[in-house]
């Protein structure tokens, strides 16, 4: 049987993209949330709640990034040289966030400024994210297998709807994270904020995505078409389902349901994209094939993944373990 190395490239990269999203949403989310909560040890409650796992985080977009670099060359080249200012300004911004985590505990006296460091930083890298992913989604013009548009293609209405949204949505994701991991006014701050953030970011995933269907007649006929919509009506179904989960899980005050339904509603997200973009890599220009590099290559770099990724996937589940409880200001679990 010969493999379709693409497609299970493109499956492998889709997977980390996900793990990224899902797991550094979250905190994230504490960070754009930072703001949102005054007292000193109050926010040092929420750094500690995922000051164990921020950086390890992180290795799923490394993962994502590089993955796209020496798999589907051709997509990478493409796609970085039309989001080159999202991306840099998401780095910036994911740079600013992570010397924030070491440097805010070294000093009193300047503090506020790692505070606001923390909170700019995922605030910015959360909305440039956003943006990118918009300006993917809109296509990006391609031309003899090369960007083929201008500097400022990436920045549209339809660009800041999307970054707009995902920082809300990143914040639902902080604040039924800290629903789960903490206590008392914390947690209590975080209820207040979820009932707020989590209709928002409804109100936000419907509005693009009743807009994407009409950037492009191929959106459309994968969600609108026979028989293509029998595959696309069990997402919105199931993002139904999620909201119901999500606002009874607040209502009635518990802990953990709000922020699994918070995940699998960035799930489904995800899902309705690989839909709509399916099997173009670079959405109606390049396909997952077109884009990739030779099979000896692909082949060479999948016996690295097959060690890879299962010890990236343990050492994220042992930690998450070993950090499962409540935790407290002091960094303390129990």
């Amino acid at each position: 049987m010969i493999l379709d190395l693409p497609f299970i490239w493109a499956g492998l990269i889709a997977f980390a993209v996900l793990a990224y999203v899902i797991l550094d949403g979250f905190d994230l989310g504490v960070g754009i949330l930072f703001p949102f909560v005054k007292a000193e040890v109050h926010r040092d409650e929420m750094m500690n709640s995922v000051a164990p796992v921020w950086d390890g985080n992180e290795t799923w977009l490394v993962l994502g990034g590089g993955g796209l670099f020496a798999v589907f060359p051709l997509a990478y080249s493409i796609i970085m040289s039309a989001l080159y200012a999202p991306i840099v300004v998401m780095l910036l911004g994911l740079i600013f966030r992570g010397v924030a985590f070491e440097f805010r505990w070294k000093t009193k006296r300047a503090q506020f400024l790692w505070d606001w460091a923390f909170a700019g930083g995922s605030t910015i890298a959360a909305f440039a994210q956003g943006v990118a992913l918009g300006a993917l989604v809109q296509g990006i013009p391609v031309a003899n297998r090369a960007y083929a548009g201008g500097w400022w293609n990436w920045l549209t209405p339809f660009s800041l709807l999307t970054g707009v949204a995902l920082v809300i949505g990143y914040a639902l994701l902080g604040a039924t994270w800290l629903i789960w991991k903490t206590e008392d006014h914390v947690q209590r701050r975080a209820y207040a904020i979820a009932h707020w953030v989590a209709p928002a970011t409804f109100i936000l995933v419907g509005l693009v995505s009743a807009w994407t269907p009409f950037l492009n007649v191929v959106y459309r006929e994968r969600w609108f078409g026979w028989p293509q919509v029998l595959l696309a009506i069990p997402v919105p179904i199931l993002v139904l389902v999620a909201a119901l989960v999500l606002y009874k899980g607040l209502t009635e005050r518990r802990e953990a349901s709000p922020f699994f339904a918070s995940l699998a509603l960035f799930v489904l997200c995800f899902i309705g994209l690989g839909i709509s973009f399916y099997p173009h890599i670079v959405p109606n220009s390049v396909t997952i094939w077109d884009a990739a590099a030779p099979d000896n290559s692909l082949a060479f770099l999948l016996v690295g993944a097959c060690v890879l990724v299962p010890l990236i996937l343990a050492y994220t589940a042992y930690s998450y373990w070993v950090f499962r409880g409540k935790v407290n200001a002091a960094g303390g679990y129990h």
